[in-house]
């Protein structure tokens, strides 16, 4: 049997909105929306909250989610990488529910615009391409072949340098911009990987939208998905 867990990290400390996870947006707290698409989508075992607050356990449990531990404060900092508090959250939760899980999706609760249909696909996705890794993003609106550029030594150059000459975006390789939405692991990968990209790893990407892409990471960033989510309300309606 393929066991799936579900981990939604939210650490209580945030550097561009303050409180964001438990912050309202169009009347209900940001993590609600992350916790109720992961219920909804009908995939997982277990769904497992991994945080350094209280606070925002106790929440996040009201909405549904699991959630017995307190993340350590060295996988918790402004620096602190997001794979190890992954990890950390199978760890403790094969040792809770005593069972071995097959597959690890992330869901993170800065991009709440996702559909319940996203998850299961990008799920149904990974597993047929028999993958390592699932990562999701969205066409690039900048191409660091044709009109991103950095500066060495007061030199401007283009981030990325090939020897056919692009003089159109459209003629440029096709990129896209991780939007942190979905990640998707096989077990044996997350435990022996410190890299979502790169190594031996199969590793693909499930496209998703512009307009269920924005990654929350700043205050206009919250008020333009604020401004989404009601907008989709009303058409719901």
């Amino acid at each position: 049997m393929n066991l799936i867990l579900c981990t939604i990290c939210m650490r209580g400390g945030s550097r561009g909105v303050k409180n964001k996870n438990i912050k309202l947006i169009n009347g209900r707290p940001l993590m609600y929306y992350t916790i109720k698409q992961a219920i909804k989508s009908k995939i997982f075992d277990h769904i497992v909250v991994s945080t350094d607050s209280k606070i925002i356990l106790k929440r996040a449990k009201s909405y549904g989610a699991d959630g017995w531990f307190i993340r350590p404060k060295n996988l918790s900092s402004d620096f602190s990488s997001k794979i190890p508090a992954i990890k950390h959250a199978l760890i403790e939760s094969e040792k809770f529910y005593n069972k071995k899980f097959k597959y690890i999706v992330d869901l993170d609760v800065t991009s709440p615009l996702r559909k319940i249909e996203d998850i299961i696909n990008a799920y149904k996705f990974f597993i047929k391409k028999k993958a390592d890794i699932l990562l999701t993003g969205t066409k690039s609106k900048k191409n660091p072949y044709f009109n991103i550029v950095e500066t060495e030594k007061k030199k401007v150059r283009r981030v990325v340098n090939i020897k056919k000459k692009i003089f159109r975006r459209q003629d440029a390789p096709k990129t896209y911009d991780l939007n942190a939405s979905i990640y998707i692991w096989n077990r044996k990968t997350l435990i022996n990987s410190d890299y979502v990209i790169g190594g031996k790893n199969k590793t693909v990407l499930y496209e998703m939208p512009e307009d269920r892409s924005i990654d929350i990471d700043s205050e206009l960033d919250f008020k333009l998905v604020e401004f989404l989510l009601k907008k989709n309300n009303l058409k719901r309606k």
